[in-house]
């Protein structure tokens, strides 16, 4: 900064200035200081900047996978905030490995972000305490914290697997089935217990052969389509519980005689020219939401945590409106 200083002929306190975009500066002056930046190649040393604020100017993200289309509008979001206000975002997956949640979250702790958000993998983040009461501020989304009282932003997984499921129910069915992720994950509970509800609404009994909750490897969710479509009770609708799910579902429903009514969780690409019919939720939202909650805390406005949940929307597109009894 000095070096800065002598070539512009202004003082420290004016290079200051314009490093941090702060006021005071004349353009004339602000132009011959940034000239002298540009020439000496200077860059700011953000540890010092750490020691002498507190603050590192960056936030980290967790997420579950980042190669699922869902968390690209979402990551994009937040770091659309991050870059509004003057941050840095860092991100990684925690393969829906809680373990590997753990790691990252912590990782990210001890190189002093100044906050995180995170889809969790795990349902106990007891891990985070220390963390939060140092003042690291966190914000979950997708599912809420597990065992501690933290910030979270929701979509409406209980409601959107309701509506999705009456809508088939609407369309004449009244045998459906439900293939949904691991059971420890809140959005594949609420979204069975959105499934369950609907059924109930309509008094309609619900096989235990209809139900399946566990890996959403291909293999698995194949083998769940192909049980429940050819079962002692087959099935004439499913609601997919996400949008891998949809995927390998209309992939096992290709070449099958009858036609199969199908409702997705999740948008997905070109499920438009698919005719696919989802419940679809805003990912970018959620990620904006949650960003701007976590720079509220960091600025100390917001100060108990809070749960937010953010509506779905049924798109009918075409295939949860097809009848039962319809053949190919």
């Amino acid at each position: 900064m000095k070096d800065v200083a002598a070539r512009a002929g202004v003082g420290l306190k004016t290079v200051s200035r314009v490093v941090n975009g702060e006021p005071g500066v004349t353009v004339e002056t602000e132009r011959r200081v940034q000239e002298a930046i540009d020439s000496l190649g200077f860059r700011r040393n953000d540890s010092a900047r750490v020691l002498r604020k507190g603050r590192t100017a960056s936030i980290g993200l967790v997420l579950e996978d980042l190669a699922d289309p869902f968390y690209g509008p979402l990551s994009r979001a937040v770091e659309e905030v991050a870059r509004a206000h003057g941050a840095l975002l860092i991100n990684g997956s925690s393969a829906e490995d809680p373990e590997r949640e753990q790691e990252l979250a912590l990782a990210l702790c001890a190189r002093r972000v100044d906050g995180l958000i995170v889809i969790p993998a795990g349902d106990d983040h007891r891990y985070l305490e220390p963390e939060i009461k140092a003042g690291v501020a966190t914000v979950f989304v997708d599912r809420p914290a597990g065992r501690i009282d933290a910030d979270a932003v929701l979509s409406d997984s209980f409601g959107g697997s309701r509506a999705g499921v009456a809508h088939l129910i609407a369309h004449g069915h009244r045998r459906i089935g439900f293939i949904g992720d691991q059971p420890r994950i809140h959005t594949a509970t609420e979204r069975l217990r959105g499934y369950r509800t609907a059924m109930e609404d309509a008094e309609l009994p619900v096989a235990p052969s209809w139900v399946a909750l566990g890996s959403t490897a291909p293999e698995a969710v194949r083998d769940a389509v192909v049980d429940m479509v050819a079962g002692p009770e087959p099935v004439t609708a499913l609601f997919a519980g996400n949008n891998r799910v949809t995927v390998t579902a209309l992939r096992a429903l290709a070449d099958h005689q009858q036609r199969i009514a199908l409702v997705g969780f999740d948008d997905l690409e070109l499920a438009d020219l698919l005719h696919i019919t989802v419940i679809a939720q805003d990912a970018a939202a959620l990620g904006r939401t949650a960003a701007e909650r976590l720079f509220r805390r960091l600025d100390g406005i917001d100060d108990r945590p809070a749960q937010v949940t953010l509506k779905t929307t049924l798109i009918p597109r075409g295939s949860g409106e097809i009848p039962p009894g319809t053949i190919h």
